[in-house]
């Protein structure tokens, strides 16, 4: 049987792009007799709203969209990261970093988003300094040259039976925790799926460059391995992807002009798009 997730973060309304993620999901726990979650990835106190947590729920009970258990809320699982980040830490696999994204950007020419890949080191190896960690705010990064070092380079399987095998450009340092979060993206991921017993990420190709980070901290924290189902994107006619920031038309506002959910939940689910829309990659 199947366990998958569907897990947004609550700063905006969902749009089409999540209905085929969430519904390709639900279709494969159904498939199998299986069960459905739902995750509120909302650690980002700074942008996430209780809003959006109505309104994606609002938004599945329109697709037709059922979960078997309470939403897992990511904002209530703080000592389950921190847990995590003290084992890390104890096996001297993660260091603090004192660096600013403009330091990165001006070292390393990172791009917008997680430099994890792009991080230059600046901070690896340094002195503890447990007065500076006190004093001054720092993340905590992945020390992913000892952490390849000691389970070597992870591999995965997509739900199709194809293989992929990391190499070492896909492993960085990554943040594991930020200056202003117990926790960041891929600590609080793998540490979710385990708990919750996930055995099928569904998510989009865009997320496909995470899974080695991932896998990786699920070796090092003897975690379950998962099977991964990386999806095309839901695109728009000319190619450019759905995106919140945007402006991307609402489920809420296809609901308005009298979009059946359930049938759209239906066709998604078989990988078919409404027209102005196709899947893809940009």
């Amino acid at each position: 049987m199947t366990t998958s997730r569907f897990a947004p973060s609550p700063t905006g309304r969902l749009h089409l792009g999540h209905a085929y993620s969430a519904a390709l999901g639900h279709q494969r726990a159904r498939a199998s007799g299986g069960r459905f979650l739902l995750r509120v990835e909302d650690l980002d106190q700074s942008r996430s709203r209780p809003e959006f947590v109505d309104g994606i729920e609002e938004d599945l009970r329109w697709l037709g969209l059922r979960w078997d258990q309470p939403p897992i809320v990511q904002s209530e699982r703080i000592e389950a990261y921190r847990e995590a980040l003290s084992r890390l830490r104890a096996e001297d696999l993660i260091y603090p970093c004192f660096c600013t994204r403009a330091d990165i950007v001006q070292v390393a020419a990172a791009p917008h988003g997680d430099p994890g890949l792009f991080y230059p080191g600046t901070c690896r190896g340094l002195p503890d300094d447990p007065e500076r960690r006190a004093t001054t705010p720092h993340s905590w990064r992945l020390d992913s040259a000892k952490a390849v070092a000691r389970c070597g380079l992870p591999g995965w399987q997509e739900e199709d039976g194809t293989a992929f095998e990391a190499t070492s450009a896909d492993i960085g340092d990554a943040i594991l925790a930020r200056k202003d979060a117990p926790a960041a993206y891929h600590l609080a991921c793998v540490v979710d799926d385990a708990a919750t017993g996930v055995t099928l990420v569904v998510r989009g190709t865009d997320l496909r460059p995470s899974t080695p980070i991932q896998r990786l901290l699920q070796i090092l924290l003897d975690l379950p391995e998962p099977t991964y189902l990386h999806h095309p994107l839901v695109l728009h006619e000319n190619g450019r992807r759905l995106a919140k920031r945007d402006l991307a038309p609402t489920l809420a506002a296809m609901r308005d002009t009298g979009v059946d959910g359930a049938h759209l939940a239906k066709m998604l689910a078989t990988g078919v798009v409404p027209g102005g829309f196709r899947l893809g990659t940009p």
